[in-house]
């Protein structure tokens, strides 16, 4: 029993030892579209996201590094259109947690800027709202190594808080973010 303990200590420990100096390469995808039918009028919703990271993990359970979004959005309720715009440009640290050679826990906590632009085309009427503000939060996830460190990660929500500062008088907005169990999130990750 002593000798099982002990070979799977060697294993999660070179597991560990084997991330160390590497970089890591990450990110999600996501789209979604809705349509719906009014009888007299129709309604059709469009959304994209893509969050890049990229870190260095400089300690067998710790990662630094900086991430991106920029995502976009559009709704069309016949004559009336809006479109938003928005980025997110920062840094992450992440801690993590071996509990095999396949699966691992981590959590990230990211902060930085964020900047956003709505267009409203009311009838013959146009609006561009611009917005800049910053944002925090932590995402705890879970890592499936498929092979050669190329993985899967699964993330149920998060915990965040984020402000956004309209020009031209407009208001300050911030909102605190609790959606455990509420969002689902799958990405990819690569250790180089």
């Amino acid at each position: 029993m002593k000798k099982i303990l002990v070979m799977a200590a060697l294993a999660i420990c070179s597991f560990a030892n084997a991330q160390k100096g590497t970089v890591l390469v990450g990110g999600n995808i996501s789209y979604s579209s809705e349509t719906r039918d009014f009888g007299n009028a129709e309604r059709k919703s469009n959304e994209f996201a893509f969050s890049p990271k990229v870190g260095y993990q400089f300690h067998e359970n710790w990662t630094v590094g900086g991430e991106f979004t920029v995502a976009s959005s559009k709704d069309d309720q016949g004559v009336n259109e809006y479109k938003t715009n928005s980025s997110k440009f920062g840094a992450f640290v992440r801690y993590t947690m071996p509990l095999s050679q396949t699966f691992s826990v981590f959590a990230d906590l990211g902060a930085g800027f964020q900047n956003q632009t709505e267009k409203d085309y009311v009838g013959s009427n146009y609006t561009k709202y611009k917005a800049d503000g910053m944002y925090i939060g932590v995402v705890p996830a879970l890592f499936i190594n498929m092979k050669n460190g190329f993985g899967l990660n699964f993330s149920i929500g998060g915990l965040g808080y984020e402000t956004l500062n309209y020009d031209n008088n407009g208001p300050d907005v911030s909102r605190f973010n609790f959606n455990f169990g509420k969002t689902a999130s799958i990405g990819i990750s690569k250790n180089f």
